[in-house]
């Protein structure tokens, strides 16, 4: 049998009623026990490239190609039958968000019975007990518990390999994995790169689709670039990642944040210089003082204690279930302290009666991960921005000249005023969450992952953006993330959490560079990390 598994060339998929055409052109080639990765940006055609192989292209699109071979089968003209032969069978798929793929009526043993019994014709006992062997072979503790439990009570790594284990029910030759590390912590995304490496140790050909090149580089043998639905270079991985020659590729890899990148633009190529961020040591902004939280016997943070001063980033950082989002919740008094208090700029906030802390909500401003979840869809940009204005006593005239101005500072332009959020790209959708954090001039300002689910070249912008505004304006900024290259660029000091507690804190430097703690070591251990020339 020939190791060629797929052989695309001049691949073209449009949507004829819309007038567009998404791909146009590529050639792709997969070999069995081959990884190859898909890079660019939202928009770029990846994930639709990845689609056509199992038929997923959506209603009304056009696909069209020189040759389109699937398994040595000519598939250009498959019907929706001969696709389900395909899916899962020779092709797994692995899509992004494991919470919104899983069934969340259905428990985790159901959805893979419902795979096997499509797939193997397996019932019974020897279902069950290759379930069991299904959620072992892709890590999953107490994998006869998890059978038994839903989507929602497994963390996201568990989940992600849950939907690892669906897509191999069938012992397909070839497994796509569109994103499937993005808004995972280091350790979880090790733990599925392993997995992944594993497969195709074992003879799995793997299509990698991503816009993290770090990923990229621990995996993949070869590497194929698209801008605009158009592959704009390719080669082996070593080769493009670390002497691009296109200069698009050049940029992506310009934007990918680390402690060599601190203090100058990621979105430029010269790498211009940031304005100096001055950090008024005299003035505490937030001081979280001793913070306990527990639910029931359960406790999520424990003795946490630090301060953060006026122009300063802190980041927090840890594994899911670290508890720092849970400190970030409670820093806005939006989860209330079991014991310990948060004072933010001199007023104890979690004592206060929640009439007085309503009025003081414009002092500490959030900017959520996913802004248009946290978004009101039938507000106008204009109305997003000017809600947060609404405990200042702004109105009128002079609320509309706020927005404008705000608006202006996070590099929007005034058409999107009337626009609603699910017209604007992700970019622009975080623009407007940044600009309604800041249009009540806070003092202080809780950023919780606010670039995780960002393009390498978005998030670049979001960074920058973010150091040019407290430039300006001396906010305080608490940045939760996973992400330790986001920290090392931007954040002061750092505080480092497991299981609820801190277990090192300092100088970003001094704590990155050599750490004291073993956590803080494994962490670090983790991070993929690009090649180098």
């Amino acid at each position: 049998m020939s190791a060629n598994l797929i052989s695309i060339s001049n691949l073209r998929v449009g949507f004829p009623a819309k007038g567009t055409e998404v791909v146009r052109g590529i050639d792709l080639r997969i070999d069995a026990g081959e990884a190859v990765a898909i890079v660019g940006e939202s928009g770029s055609g990846k994930s639709v490239t990845a689609r056509t192989l199992v038929g997923l292209t959506g209603a009304g699109a056009a696909v069209r190609a020189d040759r389109f071979e699937l398994f040595g089968q000519d598939a250009l003209g498959y019907r929706e039958r001969q696709w389900r032969r395909i899916r899962g069978s020779k092709i797994g798929f692995v899509l992004q968000d494991a919470l919104v793929s899983l069934d969340p009526l259905r428990r985790i043993g159901q959805q893979l019975a419902e795979v096997q019994r499509a797939l193997t014709g397996l019932r019974g006992a020897a279902l069950a007990e290759r379930s069991v062997e299904l959620l072992t072979a892709v890590g999953v503790p107490e994998p006869g518990l998890r059978l038994r439990q839903y989507p929602h009570e497994l963390s996201g790594g568990l989940r992600q390999r849950a939907l690892i284990a669906t897509a191999i029910a069938g012992d397909p030759r070839l497994i796509i994995a569109d994103e499937p590390t993005t808004a995972l912590d280091v350790t979880v995304q090790r733990q599925i790169l392993e997995l992944l490496r594993r497969r195709k140790a074992a003879g799995n050909a793997l299509l990698l689709i991503s816009h993290d090149l770090a990923v990229v580089a621990e995996l993949a043998d070869r590497v194929l670039v698209m801008r605009d639905g158009v592959l704009v270079e390719q080669g082996d991985t070593h080769t493009v990642l670390t002497r691009p020659e296109h200069p698009y590729t050049q940029g992506l890899l310009a934007a990918v944040p680390s402690a060599a990148t601190r203090g100058h633009a990621l979105s430029d190529l010269d790498r211009r210089p940031l304005p100096p961020r001055t950090v008024d040591d005299t003035r505490i902004v937030l001081s979280a003082q001793r913070l306990r939280k527990t639910y029931g016997s359960r406790t999520v943070v424990e003795d946490v204690d630090f301060d953060l001063f006026a122009g300063e980033t802190l980041g927090i950082v840890g594994e899911s279930g670290s508890g720092k989002t849970t400190t970030a919740r409670m820093a806005l008094s939006l989860v209330a302290p079991s014991s310990g208090r948060v004072v933010v700029d001199g007023v104890p906030w979690s004592e206060l009666p929640e009439r007085e802390l309503r009025r003081r909500r414009g002092t500490a401003q959030l900017i959520a991960q996913d802004p248009l979840s946290s978004f009101d869809p039938r507000y106008t940009v204009a109305r997003i921005i000017g809600e947060s204005l609404d405990t200042t006593g702004i109105r009128g005239g002079e609320r509309a000249r706020r927005v404008r101005e705000i608006l202006d500072a996070v590099r929007l332009g005034r058409d999107l005023l009337d626009r609603h959020p699910r017209t604007l790209s992700g970019g622009q959708r975080q623009r407007v969450a940044i600009a309604r954090a800041l249009a009540p001039r806070p003092a202080l300002i809780v950023a919780d992952e606010p670039v995780s689910a960002l393009d390498v070249s978005v998030q670049a912008q979001i960074l920058d953006l973010l150091a040019d505004l407290q430039a300006e304006f001396g906010t305080a900024l608490l940045l939760i993330s996973h992400d330790l290259g986001v920290v090392q660029h931007i954040a002061h000091r750092v505080v480092v959490m497991k299981d609820g507690r801190v277990v090192e804190s300092g100088a970003v430097d001094a704590v990155l560079r050599s750490p004291r703690a073993e956590y803080t070591r494994r962490l670090l251990e983790s991070v993929p990390r690009l090649p180098q020339p």
